[in-house]
């Protein structure tokens, strides 16, 4: 196995908010790289305790409310990491009390099912924490190890079997067994635990049923036909693979026009090597009908880390009118609007919707695989 080094982005923007008097929330996916992250701060920082709250003797420890046994065990450290924290019962109260009882002790928690761990900290936690969102690996984190032309050439790997920090040191059949192995884990780990889902087929049916509409408006609706569900079901399932991270929605921007689009939702896939995964296609872009819709998730999802990485408060949208023009991306930041569209193949002709330019006073932005590096990096 090739030995790929990359710092995360987020460690420097953690780092800044150590001791500042918060509980610091780390979300993010399963194998996103969570532990490793918490680890490298543990490792710079002198008297740190980690804490892996899946393991019995933490989580009776922890459960017990008991605030002197749990001080007698952290012992002198005053950096404690609770990794997998949302396994940890009434974990939001436990987080409250201890932070009010000792201010001095920087509290790090970790989890990787936000529905669980959020729904627990968003009371009890309210102007106490701030929270950080770990994606899978960014091209910027890839930056320092490969040139401009060495990341141009990989993003055919990237696209296939996405970017996830040990997917990224295998071989390709290495790669395909361990995103198989990660798909289930998603499905049947994460988001079937919780409530007790019952439909395993369900979940997996409307997942590939999104993976085949990758780049598409999604109609709750058409889903619930499709799946024989009502549409509550078909929304609370999206909004359990929202909340793990395995779906992004991008809603439809809308502002002035009586013919745009404003209920309507896109949904992406966090990682594209999961997407593949669902369909059991990992054939080369050449060889492959859904480039030009892998090329567009790749594109927006990539965009986030990009707006993480800079600070960048941005709302994301597309843009669609009942006439069919559309957008691929609307990017609002700062009062200002950007809009892009997003080709593989630098030579494709792009529509350009006069309308949208005219009344919005933007001009629009095509992003194909020779001139994405000012977008992304």
């Amino acid at each position: 196995m090739k030995t790929e080094v990359f710092n995360r982005n987020l460690y420097d923007q953690i780092n800044e908010w150590l001791f500042q008097g918060k509980v610091l929330i780390l979300y993010g996916a399963r194998q996103v790289g969570k532990t490793t992250l918490s680890k490298q701060l543990i490792a710079n920082n002198q008297d740190a305790l980690y804490i892996n709250c899946e393991l019995f003797s933490a989580k009776e420890l922890l459960e017990s409310g008991n605030l002197e046994r749990i001080r007698s065990f952290l012992g002198d450290a005053k950096l404690v990491v609770l990794d997998e924290a949302q396994k940890i019962r009434k974990i939001g109260s436990l987080l409250k009390l201890f932070h009010d009882t000792y201010p001095q002790i920087q509290l790090i928690a970790t989890g990787s099912s936000s529905f669980e761990l959020s729904g627990e900290l968003s009371e009890p936690l309210t102007g106490r924490n701030v929270k950080f969102i770990l994606y899978p690996v960014a091209l910027s984190e890839l930056q320092p190890n490969n040139n401009a032309f060495q990341l141009e050439e990989r993003l055919h790997e990237f696209l296939r079997f996405g970017m996830y920090p040990e997917i990224i040191q295998r071989n390709e059949n290495q790669k395909i067994t361990l995103l198989d192995q990660m798909a289930g884990d998603y499905l049947f780990k994460d988001v079937l635990s919780f409530e007790n889902l019952k439909r395993p087929e369900l979940l997996l049916n409307l997942l590939k049923a999104l993976a085949l509409q990758l780049g598409n408006e999604v109609s709750f609706r058409e889903l619930s036909l499709l799946l024989k569900v009502t549409i509550e079901t078909v929304q609370r399932y999206i909004e359990l693979l929202e909340k793990s991270f395995v779906l992004f929605r991008l809603p439809s921007f809308s502002r002035n026009l009586r013919n745009e689009l404003t209920r309507n939702h896109k949904f992406y896939f966090y990682d594209m090597g999961v997407r593949n995964s669902l369909l059991h296609n990992y054939l080369p872009l050449d060889a492959r009908t859904d480039t030009g819709a892998m090329w567009e998730n790749f594109c927006v999802i990539e965009r986030l880390k990009f707006n993480q990485r800079n600070k960048r408060n941005a709302s994301l949208y597309f843009w669609r009118t009942y006439q069919q023009q559309e957008i691929d991306l609307i990017e609002e930041c700062n009062g200002k609007i950007e809009a892009f569209e997003f080709k593989w193949n630098p030579a494709a002709k792009h529509k350009i919707p006069s309308e949208f330019i005219k009344t919005y006073q933007t001009e629009i932005t095509v992003i194909h695989r020779e001139n994405f590096r000012s977008f992304l990096l």
